[in-house]
């Protein structure tokens, strides 16, 4: 993944850098997560902010090979 350097509002750095502390993520974490659910929201106005959240959380289980199959028996 390339980087690059870019200048952000202090505000939003301060404010990222707390969240992060207690979510266990980089302030750069925080705001990219802040920004991919932004992104999402934007793509997906209809979704409540829970559904992204959730689906988020689904897709982070997959790509680690935590999902069991469900029987609808």
């Amino acid at each position: 993944m390339a980087t690059k350097s870019i200048r952000l509002d202090q505000e939003l750095v301060e404010k990222a850098t707390i969240i992060a502390k207690a979510y266990n993520r980089t302030p750069p974490k925080q705001i990219e997560h802040w920004a991919r659910i932004g992104e999402i929201m934007e793509d997906n106005p209809e979704l409540p902010y829970e559904f992204v959240k959730q689906a988020i959380i689904a897709q982070t289980e997959k790509d680690a090979g935590k999902l069991e199959s469900y029987d609808f028996d």
